[in-house]
């Protein structure tokens, strides 16, 4: 039979870890609160410029009627040989298997390409020292957000590579406060590439973020830019009944709205569809220029602030789950406590009775 006094250092144990699985809870809660107003209010803004996109390429030609050549090299398309693929993980652990499943996702994705060369962006810690156990790092030194911006890359430092599926970049510690400015930095930096043609093609392999019972795995191809407003969703793994089952009662306890994201105001989504024929001070070109950049930059930026909220639910939700694991476990050991009590007080009446029995 178990020490009683052993038994309650343990239900102190668990019950202390309660208190700090229960404060987590709340505090991944506030967080996804905020995230959630983040990543809504980064909607507007990129569906407008997708819309305004939409209706550029009804009303332009896409390609010179000369040469055939698309009007901006991230329309145009060639054979994958050389591809990117930016995975977003997080910096911090107990979220449940939510850095586990990107990294499988992203293994697939590899296994899917074999044969071809594979350059990888690596966003956030745990993704990072996941594929550096796995895979080497480019021969040139890898780069993080605050040296793109002033890198410049030539032809010879890409000629040789660490293998066929090597790490060009990380960046640890971006998730924390998510800003415009480093997506831009990275999506400027793939853009050159592509435009180099130093890469065929362009995925991002994140959680995409609805509502907190709304979330699915997916790699995304970023470029070449297929249909302007439509996701060209490549692999996607929606989450079990059992899974929104948990988050739907994480949420509810910690008090958070299961409403899905508006992905824009009304106004926004009906702009461009009327049949108008518009003048265009500048010529397309310019305009794709100017353009094409900022889609992709705000198509980045979404997959890291959806990345984030997600990141946050799922913790939520991990923290819940190990709260109700610990009522239980002192609940069970409270039992075990009564029983070995009960026999240790029935042990002692017996030894009395018997012992005045012999007199």
């Amino acid at each position: 039979m178990p020490n009683i006094l052993d038994i309650r250092r343990r239900i102190r144990s668990v019950i202390n870890t309660r208190q700090i699985t229960k404060a987590m809870k709340m505090v991944s809660a506030a967080k996804l609160r905020r995230a959630q107003e983040r990543a809504l209010a980064a909607r507007p803004y990129a569906q407008m410029l997708t819309n305004v996109l939409k209706s550029l390429v009804a009303r332009a030609e896409i390609y010179d009627p000369e040469t055939g050549e698309p009007k901006h090299p991230l329309l145009g398309q060639r054979p994958e040989n050389n591809i990117l693929l930016i995975v977003v993980t997080g910096d911090k652990g107990l979220a449940g298997a939510f850095n586990a499943n990107i990294t499988k996702a992203a293994a697939r994705f590899l296994d899917s390409k074999s044969g071809k060369n594979i350059d990888i962006e690596a966003i956030g810690r745990k993704g990072r020292d996941f594929l550096r156990r796995r895979f080497p790092a480019a021969k040139i030194q890898t780069r993080s957000l605050a040296d793109l911006a002033e890198e410049l890359d030539s032809a010879s430092d890409r000629a040789e590579r660490g293998g066929t599926v090597q790490i060009t970049g990380e960046h640890v510690g971006i998730l924390n406060k998510v800003e415009f400015s480093q997506a831009s930095a990275l999506a400027g930096n793939v853009i050159g590439r592509y435009c180099r043609e130093e890469i065929d093609s362009v995925y991002v392999v994140f959680n995409e973020f609805k509502s907190v019972i709304a979330q699915r795995l997916i790699v995304e191809q970023i470029l070449p830019i297929e249909h302007i407003g439509e996701q060209a969703v490549r692999l996607a793994e929606e989450p079990t009944e059992e899974e929104k089952k948990r988050a739907k009662e994480a949420a509810l306890s910690a008090g958070v709205g299961m409403h899905a994201t508006e992905d824009a105001a009304e106004a926004g989504s009906q702009f461009g569809t009327a049949q108008v024929d518009y003048i265009y001070e500048q010529p397309p070109g310019e305009l794709f220029r100017s353009l094409l950049p900022k889609y992709v930059s705000i198509q980045i930026f979404r997959a890291l602030l959806e990345s984030v909220a997600a990141e946050h639910a799922a913790r939520m939700t991990a923290m819940d789950s190990a709260t109700n694991n610990a009522t239980d476990m002192i609940d069970s050991l409270t039992l075990v406590m009564n029983r070995a009590r009960q026999a240790k007080i029935t042990k002692e009446i017996i030894e009395i009775v018997s012992g005045a029995a012999a007199m």
